[in-house]
């Protein structure tokens, strides 16, 4: 087998997804298609939010990139299935699927045992269903291209839970070794990325800088708090592309030592 070189963490000729890539402003989603694409992926940006998805796609279009634009709702099976469709006919098929979109300002202020059961529903539907759904789209696609690499959002608000939302990063988690352990035989990669505070503009309207959270955070932390959304676009590629094509059921934590808080 030829020696490692740096070209195993290109994505020429490879499809991907990238759901809740069109969201609030400077988001990971809009890091994560621009980075796929950056390394030579045609990249669809899918969201609920059309408006963010054109402008993302168009960003990327515009620095050279491919990329397509389409509206979409991961808790609706006709509705991703439409997504796969719009995929296979702009660009041929797919290689990766990146289960990025969630619900998170929604889900993290109520306690729990405070929660309505319809809101935990909907959070759950979306932010653990969602992936499943889009999962299970994917892997025909996938099968028609001999393989592919499924990469799911989690959090390091699950690690551990004390929210809702942490409760449904969690279930993901285990959806993420479930998938893994089913789809390794179709040469299908399951992994996921736990991020820790980003300074997303959703991650800043959560944690703004006189957080009380933040604070202790800066305290604890053993390396980095906080980091920008471009910070987590090396763990993605590394997974995404053929440098990773080892590792499967793996949670990689990208938080500057957050998980070890102590």
């Amino acid at each position: 087998m030829a020696d490692f070189t740096n070209d195993r963490f290109r994505l020429d000729g490879k499809v991907a997804i990238v759901t809740g890539a069109g969201g609030r402003g400077n988001s990971i989603g809009r890091a994560y298609a621009v980075g796929l694409a950056n390394a030579g992926a045609s990249v669809v940006v899918a969201d609920l939010n059309k408006d963010g998805a054109e402008r993302v796609a168009g960003e990327i279009n515009d620095a050279g990139g491919k990329a397509l634009a389409v509206q979409v709702n991961i808790a609706d099976e006709a509705s991703v299935a439409a997504m796969m469709e719009a995929t296979k006919a702009a660009f041929g098929g797919l290689d990766i699927l990146v289960n990025n979109a969630a619900l998170m300002v929604e889900a993290v202020g109520t306690p729990a045992i405070q929660t309505s059961i319809a809101d935990f529903d909907k959070l759950m539907r979306v932010n653990l269903t969602g992936a499943l759904i889009c999962s299970k789209a994917a892997v025909p696609l996938f099968q028609a291209r001999g393989g592919g690499k499924i990469v799911n959002q989690l959090s390091a608000g699950g690690f551990p839970a004390q929210t809702t939302y942490g409760i449904s990063k969690v279930a993901l988690l285990g959806l993420t070794t479930t998938l893994a352990t089913e789809l390794g035989r179709m040469n299908v990669n399951v992994n996921a990325i736990a991020p820790g505070m980003t300074m997303s503009d959703a991650g800043k309207a959560l944690t703004p800088d006189e957080s009380p959270f933040v604070q202790a955070a800066m305290a604890r932390v053993v390396k980095q708090p906080r980091g920008e959304p471009q910070d987590l676009v090396g763990a993605l590629l590394l997974l995404c592309s053929p440098a990773g094509d080892w590792i499967t059921g793996q949670a990689l934590n990208v938080d500057g030592g957050f998980i070890m808080r102590n």
